[in-house]
Parts: structure tokens; sequence; C-alpha cells
């Protein structure tokens, strides 16, 4: 996974495919990665995005997603 970083994460998948939809609504290119477990539901989903949209896509997370 060589040029994606991390930008948000949860345990949650609807709340990380939440953020990938907005994040492509602002013409970022996200990617979610599933690490949760299929057999016992543990784990996590994080949304990636390439290194040079990193700060875009934070800032986008931090102003404009309410999430809780």
């Amino acid at each position: 996974m060589a040029g994606w970083q991390k930008v948000y994460s949860s345990e949650q998948p609807y709340k990380a495919e939440m953020v990938k939809d907005i994040l492509e609504n602002y013409g970022l290119s996200p990617i979610i990665l599933n690490k949760k477990e299929s057999a016992l539901q543990i784990g996590f989903c994080e949304v990636l995005v390439m290194s040079d949209q990193v700060l875009q896509a934070l800032k986008i997370i931090e102003d404009d997603i309410q999430l809780e």
C-alpha cells in the first residue's frame, strides 16, 4: 500500500463508507481497507488516501464531517 496513508479509522464500516463518500464528493480518491475479522466481527476499517491528498482529507474530515 505504498503511497497510501490512513486518514480515518472506525469499528463501524458504515462510518468509513460515509467518510469515503464525502471525500470522493470533494474530488479525492479514497479507498477503504477492511481490517475486520469476518468470523468474529472485531477490528476496524480504515479510509486511506494518496499521500499528496492527506492534508486536504484531514481538513475535510475535521471541518465538514460530523459522525458522532
